[in-house]
Order: structure tokens, then C-alpha cells, then sequence
């Protein structure tokens, strides 16, 4: 799809004018008011260099694609979400196809929502099985990429015009990503996601790999990740724990489900990791975690904590208990193991299910 400009007409240009002016008058005081001074500053400076058109065209097209998508998000930012990718090509007799309708009816019944791309095959599989609880994030291809007819038009489908940007909102919105085969596109949102994690530019989540019964797909590609990347060395062997690969729907959704049970989210504060949990922990379990995870901590040992000064603004969360610990910053397979471990610590049968900005 080309990207067309629209010339702006002379009224327009006079009421663009006039918000900017009330923008930048009242930024002292507006929410997240340094953040869009940082944004208008780099637009006034590119316009003062020698881009050229296209790098315009990428610019505007880019936070278009990301205005509608905020937009959209923004009434669900407290529901979590599964991103579903799979082949377009896969067609609706195929037992992936059933699958994924399957696995996406289950996992918002749980209290997921569903993100796909919109498409046909596994994506309109996932928007099928999720009924009313899903998203569509599209994009125009010469061939394939039509909307599924399976989401609403007029509240849950953008049309994106670039691939990057879709992908930053499969990442940002998604609490969990479900993959079952497909071609390149599905293998490179899985690596998207991988190096995003196992970079820890993105907060750990599930990620869990879907075939059909008896199927190898994920079990192949397994196979070349241990004999190809571990054993030259160009990963470590706990990069595995980043992903689980399964041929059983219910096995799926409670890996999903549980991850959230006693973990709730996480972030940086300064040089702390720390860890929000829904409830505390034992002693006891507290002991184990040191005993098992001290191997990627830099100094000092796992501790609780209250909420520190500089989470003063996520008020939502504010009471949840905490661990914090000077962490490595590079062993993100331990992180996800360590994760694993806190979940093991919950007796109930009913995880949480809440964004990590809800309690």
C-alpha cells in the first residue's frame, strides 16, 4: 500500500498551528509533558536537516500506524493479551486451523484477549475461537492480507501501512505469545519476540510453541537451535526456557495462565530489578530462590520490599508485595526460570488473570 499525502489546505495548516500553540503553552503542565517536548523536538530538528521525502514518508506513516494503534489499545490497557502467529496459508479443514480456533477459545475463557494479525489461516483461526475478544493488527500485501471478516472493523482492526510498526504492538500489547507453524512471517515474529526477551528489551512472558498431535514442526526447529546455536555457542542452553513447545491445548493455556499466578510484573528501578507479586511468598521459598538463583545476581541476595519512591506513579499497584535484586542483566533464561520458580510457589488453582497495570 503506498503511503499518499494528502496536501494540507491553507485552514488546515491555520488549525495544526493553533493546537501546537496550545500544546507547547500548556506542556509545563500536561501529563507526560517532557515526553512530547522530546517528540516535537525531533521533528523541528529533522526539519532542519537534508532528509529526504521518504525518510518523511516512513516518519509520518509510522506515527499514523502507531496513533491508530494506541487508540485502540488504550480502552483494554488493563486486560491481558495473547498474540497468536501461524501461517495465513493454512486452511480451515486442517487440524493447525482447529487447533487454534481451540486454543483461542480456551485462553479467553481464562480472561485473555487475542491479538493476530488479521489474516486468514491461523490468524482467522485465533480471531474465530476468541468470539468478541480479539484484536486485528493488518497490513497490506500484494498477496494474502485481507481482514478475516472475523474482527470488528470498527473498533478492533488496524490497518497498519509497516511491518515494524505492527510488530512493536504484537510486542508492546501481548502478555503471552502462542505460535503454531507458518513460514517466514511466523519465524520472524518467534525471533522478534526471542531477541526481544532474551535481550530483556521487552518484560519476560510465556511463550509457548503449538502443533498438531504428533506433529514435529517446533520439535525440528528445536533440534536446530540445540545442535546448531547451543553447541557453537552462539546461545546458552537456558535461552531454551524462553519458549515451551506442546501438542496439547490445555497444557498451553495453564503455562500461560500460571505465569501470571504469583508473578504480576516487572521493571527497573535505577540498578534494582524488581519483581511484583500478587501475594507474598514463604521464607522458606524465599531461601530456595537465593539457594537456586544466586548464580545471576551481581551483589547481594533476592530481598523483599515495599514499593520504592520512583513507582510512586502506578499507583494501581502500589500495595503489591516485591522482591528486588541487583540482577546480571544478561541471563534472561534464568529470569524466566526464576519466574517459574515463584509461580511454584502458589497452592491455588486460580491464577490471577490481570494486566500487569491492574490488580
Amino acid at each position: 500500500m503506498m503511503f499518499m499525502a494528502i496536501i494540507p489546505s491553507t485552514s488546515d495548516i491555520k488549525a495544526l498551528a493553533e493546537d501546537l500553540h496550545k500544546l507547547v503553552d500548556n506542556l509545563e503542565s500536561t501529563e507526560h509533558g517532557e515526553l512530547i517536548y522530546s517528540a516535537l523536538k525531533a521533528i523541528t530538528q529533522l526539519s532542519q536537516t537534508d532528509a529526504e521525502r521518504l525518510d518523511w514518508k516512513i516518519l509520518a506513516g509510522s506515527l499514523q500506524d502507531m496513533q491508530k494503534a494506541i487508540a485502540m489499545f488504550y480502552p483494554y490497557r488493563f486486560k491481558r493479551k495473547v498474540s497468536i502467529f501461524g501461517s495465513a496459508r493454512t486452511h480451515a479443514d486442517a487440524p493447525e486451523y482447529r487447533q487454534a480456533y481451540d486454543f483461542a477459545e480456551q485462553i479467553t475463557q481464562r480472561g485473555f484477549m487475542v491479538v493476530t494479525g488479521a489474516g486468514g489461516g491461523i490468524m482467522a483461526a485465533g480471531n474465530e475461537g476468541s468470539g468478541e475478544n480479539s484484536f486485528g493488527l493488518n497490513i497490506s500485501l500484494p498477496f494474502e492480507q485481507t481482514s478475516n471478516g472475523f474482527v470488528p472493523e470498527d473498533s478492533r482492526l488496524v490497518k497498519f501501512r509497516y511491518f515494524f510498526t505492527r510488530k512493536l504492538y504484537f510486542v508492546k500489547e501481548s502478555d503471552a505469545i502462542a505460535l503454531f507453524p507458518g513460514g517466514f512471517g511466523t519465524q520472524d515474529e518467534f525471533f522478534e519476540c526471542l531477541t526481544l526477551c532474551q535481550t530483556g528489551r521487552t518484560t519476560p512472558r510465556p511463550m509457548v510453541l503449538m502443533d498438531k498431535k504428533g506433529g514435529d514442526y517446533w520439535n525440528q526447529w528445536d533440534i536446530f537451535v540445540q545442535e546448531q546455536l547451543i553447541a557453537r555457542g552462539l546461545i546458552v542452553k537456558e535461552d531454551r526456557s524462553l519458549y515451551k513447545i506442546t501438542d496439547d491445548i490445555d497444557e498451553a493455556c495453564q503455562y500461560i495462565s500460571s505465569f501470571y499466578s504469583v508473578y504480576h510484573s516487572c521493571r527497573w528501578v535505577g540498578d534494582l530489578f524488581v519483581i511484583r507479586l500478587n501475594f507474598e511468598i514463604t521464607d522458606e521459598h524465599l531461601d530456595r530462590l537465593n539457594d537456586n538463583f544466586s548464580d545471576i545476581l551481581i551483589k547481594g541476595k533476592i530481598e523483599r520490599s515495599q514499593s520504592l519512591p520512583k513507582e510512586a506513579n502506578e499507583q494501581h499497584i502500589i500495595d503489591l508485595p516485591r522482591l528486588i535484586m541487583h540482577f546480571n542483566q544478561h541471563s534472561f533464561g534464568r529470569l524466566q526460570e526464576l519466574i517459574t520458580a515463584i509461580n511454584d510457589t502458589c497452592d491455588s488453582g486460580n491464577p490471577i488473570v490481570c494486566h500487569p497495570e491492574q490488580r
